[in-house]
């Protein structure tokens, strides 16, 4: 996911998106423990998806205390 489509979404959107990661996250770790993970390469995609939906969060807390 790219850091542009990730501003585009509203606050709400943004939750949904983190505990949608997450449960991915989760579902490919025990795909790693069990043996069936096929691409490797995608835990680190979603490892670094959900840091850029947090810091996208924590922008916009920034600047809404700005205000």
């Amino acid at each position: 996911m790219k850091s542009k489509e990730i501003r585009e979404l509203t606050d709400a959107e943004l939750v949904t998106k983190v505990a949608d990661l997450q449960r991915e996250k989760l579902n490919l770790k025990i795909q790693s423990r069990t043996g069936q993970l096929e691409k490797t390469a995608r835990v680190r995609q979603i490892r670094r998806d959900i840091a850029r939906v947090y810091t996208e969060q924590t922008a916009r807390a920034a600047k809404a205390e700005v205000k």
